[in-house]
């Protein structure tokens, strides 16, 4: 985890500066991830899912639906996978896997995520997925003293 979270390439994809992300920090993070058996404790918090190579079970990735609203019945998506990983289709099968598993256990209705617009391989990513974009929130959030612009997507349950 702390790959990734250290890189600098991975590190202007992120709002949140994580090269100064520590073991036991990291550590905490995997720990804080265990989930509930009673889904409807989910309301208000994150699921954090691993993404592993099937026979090394070598971690490659975290998977996310975070701010979970059983009200309003939709979550944020957040994925990151090691560069390893990247462009063998892992990060696709997961999302998928995850849109599965938002619809069908936790009975969502809709996943949204927001990426900086100048992201095109997020971009081209996450609509190949069929995320559907939803708009530009332009000078949204400052990084290194500077405004950059927000995509945001959404993934509706169709059934």
């Amino acid at each position: 985890m702390l790959e990734w979270m250290h890189d600098l390439d991975f590190q202007k994809c992120f709002q949140k500066n994580m090269m100064k992300m520590t073991y036991q920090q990291a550590h905490e993070f995997v720990l804080k991830s265990k989930h509930p058996t009673d889904l409807s404790t989910c309301h208000g918090k994150d699921l954090h899912f691993a993404i592993s190579e099937k026979v090394s079970n070598e971690y490659l990735g975290t998977i996310s639906l975070k701010h979970i609203d059983l009200l309003n019945r939709n979550a944020e998506y957040a994925i990151v996978v090691r560069k390893k990983a990247q462009g063998n289709g892992i990060a696709l099968r997961a999302t998928q896997l995850l849109i599965e598993y938002a619809f069908s256990v936790l009975k969502l209705h809709k996943i949204y995520l927001n990426v900086y617009s100048e992201n095109e391989r997020a971009n081209k990513f996450y609509q190949k997925v069929g995320f559907i974009y939803e708009g530009c929130s332009k000078d949204h959030v400052m990084i290194d003293q500077e405004f950059k612009d927000l995509n945001w997507y959404g993934f509706v349950n169709a059934s």
